[in-house]
């Protein structure tokens, strides 16, 4: 069993804990979302909380737990949390062809109104960051306030040009969805840095390095198994 099977499943045991279910919601045939909903959304009428709703967005790496769980921990006791997975990222899935920050952002309200979310903070990382700002554009009525990090409004070709030739790729695809295992080092290198180690970071600057180490190890795995298959 991996590292990943094993964290995920002590993550969800003490999500569980803290009053956060995972819930698939069906959007359209084909089309399925899963989000992580405070535990009396799965049990009762949707909307009752009196506390204020917050919605983490990830960004263009694991899924949505695994990016927010500590700060789900953190907030789940006065807040209303929901964490949903963007389409083709975790659990989320579909059938369509679709791939912009628009489409994102159109399905994340449909499964938030289904869940009877009539207003939220959102919070958004990098992909999720954009997906976010496409939000408060078209459904502002949804949107209370909006916190964003590394991230942009919209990725215009001047940003693009500029990013990319200060990371050395020639194309987001070539920097997102590496095919080596270089490449996949490479990412996880600018993805996920340690923290500046003064004494009270250590044990987050041992975590970050232990991610960085587990997330080559699986990777490298995955696309050594891939090549093998290709080969046959």
């Amino acid at each position: 069993m991996s590292f990943f099977k094993i964290y995920k499943f002590f993550l969800h045991w003490v999500l569980k804990l803290a009053g956060i279910s995972p819930q698939k919601i069906e959007i359209e045939p084909g089309t399925i979302l899963n989000f992580w909903v405070p535990t009396e959304t799965t049990s009762t009428a949707a909307g009752k909380s009196q506390k204020p709703t917050v919605v983490f967005l990830h960004g263009f790496a694991f899924d949505g737990i695994l990016s927010w769980h500590i700060q789900v921990l953190a907030l789940a006791k006065d807040y209303s949390v929901y964490v949903p997975d963007l389409i083709f990222f975790g659990d989320s899935t579909t059938d369509r062809t679709e791939r912009s920050v628009g489409f994102q952002a159109e399905y994340i309200v449909k499964g938030l109104r289904k869940l009877g979310v009539g207003k939220c903070i959102l919070v958004g990382f990098s992909y999720g960051g954009m997906v976010g700002f496409k939000m408060v554009e078209v459904y502002l009525e949804l949107v209370e306030s909006i916190l964003v990090t590394g991230s942009v409004i919209t990725l215009t070709e001047s940003i693009t040009r500029i990013r990319l030739d200060r990371l050395g790729f020639k194309s987001w695809v070539d920097y997102l969805l590496p095919d080596s295992v270089k490449g996949v080092e490479t990412l996880i290198h600018l993805c996920i840095k340690p923290a500046v180690c003064p004494w009270t970071n250590v044990i987050a600057s041992l975590t970050t390095r232990f991610w960085r180490f587990a997330c080559v190890k699986k990777l490298r795995r995955d696309i050594k198994r891939n090549q093998d298959k290709n080969k046959e």
